[in-house]
């Protein structure tokens, strides 16, 4: 089971990588990065992605839950509304699977790919992978 660093490295591995993140999105700070972030700056990226994630998983719009089922779930357990988040852009893929943890779901990993070089569905599909391997301490 990879940590942090180890999931990012193997993030990069996918073709077409440019970078990659574990941000905390309640706090927006990254617990890790790698490789080129968009517009040159680690900290401002894990910040912005941790908006736009906040956003994702707390709103309506995007995650609506419904009563009846909330109810029935184990109280203890906090299951995430939104599995993952998809930005394209004319240069660039931009990709943010949420982490579901034992302790607090506030994390996810960030990936972001070249457009004309990465594949975006195995992307999703290894980040996926990641998150429910990755084993944060």
């Amino acid at each position: 089971m990879p940590g942090i660093d180890e999931c990012l490295l193997e993030a990069m591995t996918l073709p077409g990588a440019r970078g990659a993140a574990i941000v905390d999105w309640t706090s927006g700070l990254a617990l890790g990065s790698v490789g080129d972030p968009p517009g040159g700056d680690h900290e401002a990226t894990a910040a912005e992605t941790a908006e736009v994630a906040r956003s994702a998983a707390e709103y309506q719009a995007f995650a609506p839950r419904d009563d009846a089922l909330d109810s029935a779930r184990d109280p203890n357990h906090k299951e995430l509304p939104v599995e993952d988040l998809m930005v394209t852009t004319r240069t660039g893929f931009h990709l943010i699977r949420f982490v579901e943890t034992t302790f607090d779901s506030s994390v996810f990993l960030y990936l972001w790919l070249d457009r004309h070089t990465g594949n975006l569905a195995l992307a999703r599909i290894r980040l996926r992978d990641l998150s429910e391997r990755l084993v944060l301490v």
